[in-house]
């Protein structure tokens, strides 16, 4: 009698045991339910695109269902904030894209940080820009364009998707790096941009890689560099802008992975571990190609101080430049 009723109380030692580990956030039986995988951006584009690509190959790899929350919002602060007031239990995951940082420099007033008021998990892609021109504008390559700027006669204008966007502030990285005196035109979207590009309605555009190139190769538009530090496996044959004159100049846009703050240590590594699982497989890495980008994977930790430096260097930009949102 005496040795079942302690065999019934180690067993009610290791069952509470476990539930107390799950309740402290060991990875246990995780997920056991349903994850949400919030997106701040409308279905259709390469924001949802990207969190249904991961999504469905998370609920394969977990044999539970990651359910997409499209959260469309100005800027993408409004998932951003949901993601920031969730329980850090892992149910709740983030995939913003590089506005993430770039929003704690136009926009002041947030009702969160961008980094610490998170759980970055991993950073999944990275893409440059492609520096683009009308295929009538008298450069050649960058060291002309450079040159071409410098001694532009008349009124020297740069477009872009809009106030806030990569293109626009890489243009003004560009003008505060080379002293070059040129002013931002925003439209409403790259389409436009393009349209008022292709119109000479202005000179000169750093726009997505992937809409940049194809344009470059059917003639319409003519590519100079790329903004990317390393030349891009897609256009090897385009120079960067740094290796060409502009030593450090670097933008990059990405798209990676956060929870709510202070998610437990073993969440962390189950979701990362999974994460970077994917992004090896060779038909994820043909579609993240495909799209003009690179798989990336870092470190939790690589990703914070990434994160950290981008945030830096954007609110930098931003001040010397005077830019301010609507």
């Amino acid at each position: 009698m005496k040795l079942r009723n302690l065999t019934i109380a180690l067993a009610a030692i290791v069952v509470s045991g476990g539930a107390f580990a799950q309740s402290k956030g060991g990875a246990g039986d995780y997920p056991s339910r349903p994850v949400r995988f919030i997106t701040p951006a409308a279905p259709g584009g390469t924001t949802d695109q990207l969190a249904r690509l991961f999504s469905a190959r998370m609920t394969e790899i977990w044999k539970q269902q990651v359910i997409v929350d499209n959260r469309a919002s100005a800027s993408g602060v409004l998932a951003a904030e949901l993601t920031a007031q969730a329980a850090p239990d892992g149910y709740t995951l983030f995939l913003p894209y590089h506005q993430h940082t770039i929003n704690a420099a136009l926009l002041p007033k947030l009702p969160y940080h961008p980094i610490n008021d998170f759980t970055p998990i991993t950073q999944l892609t990275a893409a440059g820009l492609i520096l683009v021109i009308h295929p009538s504008s008298p450069p050649k390559n960058f060291k002309e364009f450079l040159d071409w700027t410098r001694n532009y006669k008349g009124d020297l204008n740069f477009g872009s998707a809009g106030i806030g966007s990569g293109g626009h502030l890489a243009g003004e990285l560009f003008k505060q790096m080379t002293g070059v005196k040129a002013t931002h035109i925003p439209y409403k979207g790259t389409g436009p941009a393009l349209t008022g590009l292709l119109g000479q309605e202005y000179q000169f555009n750093f726009m997505g890689l992937l809409a940049g190139s194809q344009m470059h190769r059917q003639g319409r538009l003519r590519a100079l560099a790329v903004t990317t530090l390393k030349r891009s496996p897609g256009l090897p044959e385009l120079p960067t802008v740094a290796e060409s004159g502009i030593p450090g100049f670097e933008v990059a846009g990405w798209y990676g992975v956060f929870a709510p703050p202070k998610l437990p240590a073993p969440l962390v590594t189950k979701v990362h571990d999974t994460l970077v699982k994917i992004l090896k497989e060779p038909e994820i890495q043909k579609i993240i190609f495909n799209q003009g980008a690179e798989g990336v994977g870092n470190s939790t930790e690589e990703f914070r101080k990434y994160l950290v430096a981008d945030l830096d260097k954007w609110k930098k930009v931003v001040k010397a430049s005077g830019a301010k949102a609507y």
